[in-house]
Parts: structure tokens; sequence; C-alpha cells
């Protein structure tokens, strides 16, 4: 039997290194980045901000955040020759597989030679990541080839100009900023720690982003705000949402946007995004959605005591800015990059190779046998 002391669950509550990054889940509830409270971050701050943050461990100044933001928004366009290839993936192909195949043919145009260049790459990545998903969306599925470059003035506004084709509604736009906020960064989550696994082999940027993107395509890590909409889909009213939801926990299934590995009381982000979803609501002129999510809210609290986590509110509130829902994940990626950047600035800062060590839990020794006496 494994010893979980070890690692077997898991290796949940094992520390598994350092990081001045980002405290989660501290005395069950908390989240800061670089000490900063998510709280405060996502009512007064912006994007662009936080990503600065954790890049280079101080929030901007008026002149820096300009020049970041001037440097980010320059680097949206993308080589002829990676559209031309985004142009050969189906409609079919998962979005996360796109992103993973974009940023992987990027490095292949403007590889790494050196880690000097780490700065350059994150900054890159951050503006190229909604140009990749979203040309490649509106081409496969829409016939049409969208203008990545065109001017933004915040990396929200970017994703929906090029996803939509028109100027956002400024609410739309600060939601979108929002959830790039609540995003960006959860310590060493399962990605994450992919890439500081992969930056401690000292492989290149890219590498370590597109092993973080393949890792966050599994169900049990990205796309609990997908497998929401789903669900939220099924229902007609919230007395049907709370009628089917008892009945799903009674088949014991699985209800995604519920619960987290970490927080114990309530995830701190859950609030902030719920709000967010209420006035998109309100704005909308069509409260339904948002009253479906409450209602299963309130019936995963009373039934089993769970909570919801960040992902349940956002399914809403991308519907509300018309969002397709394969796209849900993908703009998680579009925030995490400048979390996943910064952890990989950190592990190359004071690198030893990741490499742990397993209980083994197989045969005795056995002497080896002749193939021709098996």
């Amino acid at each position: 039997m494994v010893d979980k002391k070890l690692g077997g669950a898991g290796l949940r509550g094992q520390s598994a290194g350092e990081t001045a990054l980002c405290t989660v889940g501290m005395s069950g509830t908390g989240l800061t980045y670089r000490g900063y409270d998510i709280t405060d971050l996502a009512q007064h701050s912006t994007y662009e901000e936080i990503a600065y943050l954790l890049l280079y461990d101080k929030l901007p100044n008026t002149t820096e955040l300009v020049d970041f933001k001037h440097r980010i928004l320059a680097s949206t366009n993308l080589p002829k020759e990676l559209l031309q290839t985004l142009e050969l993936l189906p409609p079919t192909t998962h979005p996360m597989d796109v992103l993973r195949t974009g940023i992987s043919l990027l490095g292949n145009f403007e590889p790494e030679t050196d880690f000097s260049q780490q700065d350059y790459n994150a900054e890159r990545l951050l503006g190229a990541c909604p140009s990749i998903v979203n040309y490649w969306y509106n081409y496969s599925h829409n016939n049409r080839r969208t203008d990545v470059s065109s001017p933004a003035r915040s990396l929200a506004e970017h994703f929906l100009r090029t996803l939509h084709r028109f100027e956002p509604d400024a609410l739309h736009a600060r939601v979108i900023d929002v959830s790039l906020i609540l995003y960006a960064e959860h310590e060493f989550n399962a990605s994450t720690f992919t890439a500081r696994v992969c930056a401690s082999t000292l492989s290149d940027f890219h590498s370590c982003m597109t092993a973080a993107i393949g890792s966050l395509r599994g169900p049990l890590h990205g796309g609990a705000n997908e497998a929401a909409m789903a669900m939220l889909e099924r229902f007609d009213s919230p007395e049907h949402a709370v009628q089917q939801v008892k009945q799903m926990l009674a088949r014991k299934e699985l209800i995604m946007g519920f619960g987290h590995a970490v927080y114990r009381e309530f995830d701190p982000r859950n609030e902030i995004i719920k709000e967010w979803a209420k006035k998109l609501a309100n704005h909308d002129g069509d409260t339904s959605w948002f009253e479906l999510a409450c209602a299963v809210e309130q019936t995963m609290k009373e039934e089993k005591k769970l909570f919801a986590n960040a992902d349940f509110f956002h399914a809403p509130a991308y519907r509300y800015m018309g969002i397709p829902t394969k796209l849900f994940t993908p703009i998680f990626v579009c925030s995490r990059v400048a979390g996943w950047a910064a952890h990989v600035k950190e592990q190359r800062s004071n690198n030893r190779i990741i490499r742990p060590s397993a209980t083994y839990v197989g045969s005795d020794p056995r002497p080896y046998i002749a193939l021709e006496d098996r």
C-alpha cells in the first residue's frame, strides 16, 4: 500500500518547493499575488498591472505601465506562416491543442536561444495567445480571417475585439479584465508545477508553456467552467436545476465547479466573479443564466456543504458576453501565461532539476526466466 505521507494522494499537502509569487488557501481562505490580496487587485487594478507585478515583482508606475502595455499590444501580431498553419487545423480541433500548437510553432519562428530573452518571450506570449485562439476560431468556424493586429487599449479588449470583430462593450471588457486577474496565478497547481519541472531541465521557454498547456488540458485541472456551462444548459428553470442536481448527487455524479484541492471554506475568487456575473445579467436584461447558477450553488451548499469555486460563475459570465463555451478554458491560458512565465523565471533564478523519488509498490525481486522457459 502506498504511504500517503510520502505523497500517494496526489502530493496534496506536500510542499514541493518555495515561491515568492503567490499564497493559496492560507488559513483556508486567502489568495495573494506577491503579498497583495486578490480582492484588492480585482477591484482596483488591471490585468496588465498584475502581469507586470508577477513578472517583475512590483506594481508598475504610470510610465512603466504605459510602456508595458505598448510592448504587449505590439506583440499581438503573428507570423504569416503561423496564421497559415492555424488555417490548416480543422474546426474539430480542441482549442487547447490550438494554443499548444500555436505556441510551439511560434517557438520555431522566434526561438529562445538565451535565457536573457525570457522577459521578451513572456510579454510576446501575453499578446500572442488571444490572437492564436481567436484567429483559428474565426477562420475554422466562421470562414473569415481576423486582423489580430487591430488596435486595442488592453488585452481584455483585444480578446473580445478579435473574437467578435467589433468594438467591445465597456462592461464586457472590464469583466474579461477581472477574469484575467483572477486566473493569473495560483501557486503550485498541476500546470504551473509542470512548467517548473520543464524549466528545471533548462528547457526553452516555449517548451515550458506548451508543457503547462498540456497539463491544463486535462479535465481535472482545466475545463470546469466549460463543464458547468454544459450542465446549466440542461436546466429549464431554477426549480428544474434544483431537482436535477439532487438527482445527479443521488447518482454520485461529479458536479464540476465546486470544492477545491486547497481552499477549505470558500474560494475568494468566486464572490468576485459572481458579482460581475450578476452585473452582466442585469445589463443583458435576461437574468436566467445567473438564476440557474445561483440555484445550483445553493443546492450544493445545502446538500453537500460544498462551495462554488472560481470556475462556476465564470460560466454564466462568459455566456452573457457571447463567448463560445469551447473558448472558456483558452481564456484561462491567456491569463495564466503571466503566472507560468513568472514561475519559469523564478525556477531558473535558483535552479535545481526537479526529480522526486517514488515509493516502490511492485513485485519483490525475482529471477529472469529465459524466453523458451516461459
